[in-house]
């Protein structure tokens, strides 16, 4: 018998990841990527994993579509590089990549859409995410 992972705790799981975001929302991106980031891998299921992947994706794809300032800072540009090859469907996990792998890829993600929203933030006066 599985026990609720945190990915179901913070409800992460579920309708959460229908349609494309209309407007960067900085706090529940933000809250989301927190959720993610404490997630463990002890103590999360494949199915927790999958289940918050598409999400992050999506967000992280979101950010990617703003003016991160990648054409005059080198630093956002690789940053923006990395963020699209990880939203590239050719290396994202399939049901085939160990539960390991789809974990560090989430992680990774997270991580990434972290970064780039505090760029974001930065660049619109919104304040530390």
């Amino acid at each position: 018998m599985a026990l609720a992972s945190i990915g179901k705790e913070k409800g992460l799981v579920g309708n959460t990841v229908d349609g494309p975001p209309a407007v960067i929302d900085v706090e529940a991106i933000s809250s989301h990527t927190d959720s993610v980031l404490t997630m463990r891998m002890d103590s999360s299921t494949r199915a927790d994993i999958d289940g918050v992947t598409p999400a992050i994706v999506r967000q992280l794809n979101s950010l990617l579509g703003e003016d991160l300032g990648a054409e005059d800072d080198p630093q956002v540009r690789e940053l923006v590089r990395k963020g699209n090859n990880l939203i590239d469907p050719k290396n994202r996990p399939t049901e085939n990549t160990p539960a390991f792998g789809a974990f560090l890829y989430l992680r990774d993600a997270a991580t990434l859409t972290r970064r780039l929203l505090w760029i974001y933030t930065e660049r619109n006066g919104l304040g530390t995410p």
